[in-house]
């Protein structure tokens, strides 16, 4: 008797399959956004959400941070190897965080929950979330400079939080205790598992009305989907090695650059990404663990060989990283990696001007290449309760070469909200002076790099610890094909007064009633030669002040009269 040939799958279906699984994960980031408890979730959106199909591969991704996505991909493959299909269950969630086993760092808690549907594992779902506090030497997690993993705050392997849709009273007892703003973290904590209960039911509810096998067929089709789009893209690139280079000003305690070198290895529809020619893991917490670096290399890679492919697990098949055991971006326990951010964004900017040699028209300059995370904790004068306030600030994003870079957005790996000054006021013993762009902090070109940001922040309380970690302040965002570079960052204390001083990237102080932090965040670099911009380009930046009347007439050899503000050269 012959065999049956296997059903092919529709290709209209595997699309509205597609489409329904990514409507679950954004429906699971949207009941995290609104039941979460702390503005770094339900403001800045540092989040993400994910299905996956039964052997836990990434069937579909939220559109939230794409550094948090792929950071689900090697977490996957160590559950599947520590349960049996036979020990989950219906409302179990797996919390872990540990960046040694697939985590990103101990901030960033990620929860698993399998999925059954008629008693067949059918697939799981997650969330990650970076929270307020997980306790640890700054509240936060925020200081720069740390020198052990075991600073950083709790790091929990895979156990299960809820077992049965019950939660485990011992876990959240350790919880409870360990952290210094329970209410908001065991908020979040709860608000990431009723994440996963919603995208649980929703995933059956597809089951249902497609049945087991033909759901199965068109998710496995839909990663053949990807993965063959992302070759094709590849294939039209020519074959090479590309090199890129980037550095992290230092570690927060040595003082020393730290090299980070891409090599893309790209041959037919494969490519190859390796460190050799980057330095050693360091002492300070900017070490990039592994599960990170892939995020960083696979963003870059489906950017520039097709930005508009279903997001998954297909997509990274063409894709090998290899980076030796010991180098920043591959650190051995128990080096600390709580700003690993820092790094990982400058594998990213690495990777953008390796690719700029293969698809010039397909890249970015020099963007702001890192995140500005800051941790302000004390006690509230009106509740006596302690708070921690997290915060995430951006920079500019680089020019490309159709187009300026985007003023006033994130960029890259993180792509995060702001938290909205009227936010931040409301709930914390905080005021924000001045919230602004920086004039001259975008890279001349043809295509102008975006502005860097200002953002002043004032204690209406004393002793307010101050943890944070920024990098960008001795290198600044590189040009592209005769760009010029964007400006550097830095940090003031009291900036125009007598007490005035600069502060460290990396680091933690104590903050008095009024005194006042100005962080200024790195712009981006141009694209193309300056003076091949439209002089009316240049003459609408000078009129909103984003570019001095001295600086256009220097990057751009531009003359505008100061008071008809009309160009007279």
């Amino acid at each position: 008797m012959p065999k049956k040939k296997m059903q092919s799958a529709d290709p209209v279906l595997m699309q509205v399959l597609r489409y329904a699984m990514e409507q679950i994960a954004d429906g699971m980031g949207h009941t995290l956004g609104r039941t979460a408890r702390s503005t770094i979730i339900k403001e800045i959106k540092d989040i993400s959400c994910a299905v996956f199909d039964r052997n836990g591969n990434t069937v579909a991704q939220a559109h939230h941070a794409p550094m948090l996505l792929t950071g689900f991909e090697i977490p996957m493959k160590s559950l599947r190897k520590r349960f049996r299909d036979d020990e989950l269950n219906d409302g179990d969630v797996i919390i872990f965080n540990d960046p040694y086993i697939g985590g990103q760092h101990v901030m960033d808690l990620i929860t698993i929950a399998p999925v059954r549907y008629k008693r067949e594992l059918i697939g799981f779902v997650g969330s990650i979330a970076h929270h307020a506090d997980m306790g640890g030497a700054a509240a936060g997690g925020t200081q720069g400079g740390l020198t052990e993993i075991y600073l950083e705050g709790l790091r929990f392997p895979m156990v299960k939080l809820y077992k049965r849709g019950k939660e485990d009273s011992e876990l959240f007892g350790i919880l409870n205790n360990n952290i210094r703003v329970p209410d908001k973290t065991l908020g979040d904590i709860r608000a990431q598992a009723s994440a996963n209960f919603v995208g649980g039911r929703r995933l059956k509810e597809i089951f249902e009305k497609y049945g087991i096998a033909v759901v199965q067929r068109h998710t496995d089709a839909l990663l053949d989907y990807s993965e063959k789009r992302i070759r094709e893209g590849l294939k039209k690139l020519a074959d090479g090695t590309y090199t890129g280079v980037d550095h992290v000003d230092d570690d927060g305690l040595t003082g020393k650059p730290i090299k980070l070198q891409v090599n893309i290895h790209k041959q037919g529809d494969r490519a190859i990404v390796d460190f050799d020619g980057t330095d050693p893991e360091v002492p300070g917490n900017v070490n990039c663990p592994i599960a990170t670096v892939h995020a960083a290399v696979y963003y870059a890679l489906i950017a520039v060989a097709d930005p508009h492919v279903p997001a998954n697990s297909g997509c990274y098949r063409p894709f090998e990283v290899q980076a030796q055991e010991g180098l920043v971006v591959n650190p051995r326990p128990p080096r600390a990696c709580g700003a690993r951010t820092n790094t990982s964004q400058k594998i990213t900017e690495a990777m953008m001007l390796a690719l700029a040699q293969a698809a010039p028209d397909r890249v970015m300059a020099g963007s702001h290449g890192q995140i500005t995370n800051c941790g302000f904790s004390g006690y509230h004068p009106e509740t006596g309760k302690r708070f921690v306030y997290v915060d995430i600030q951006g920079g500019g994003a680089g020019a490309r070469w159709c187009k300026d870079g985007r003023d006033g957005q994130d960029s890259h790996l993180a792509r995060f909200m702001n938290t909205p000054v009227e936010a931040v006021e409301l709930e914390f013993p905080m005021r924000i002076e001045e919230y602004s762009f920086i004039t001259d902090t975008g890279g001349a070109g043809k295509y102008r790099g975006a502005l860097g940001l200002r953002r002043d922040i004032r204690s209406l309380i004393d002793d307010l610890s101050f943890g944070r970690y920024g990098d960008r302040q001795a290198f600044a965002p590189f040009g592209l094909f005769g760009g010029k570079e964007g400006g550097k960052g830095k940090f003031i204390l009291n900036p125009g007064s007598s007490e005035e001083r600069p502060l460290k990237s990396k680091g933690l102080d104590k903050l008095k009633q009024n005194d006042v932090v100005s962080l200024r965040l790195p712009g981006a670099g141009g694209y193309g030669e300056p003076r091949d911009r439209d002089p009316q380009a240049v003459l609408r930046d000078v009129r909103d002040g984003k570019v001095s009347i001295e600086q256009a007439e220097k990057d751009y050899d531009i003359v505008i009269d100061p008071r008809t503000m009309e160009i007279v050269k």
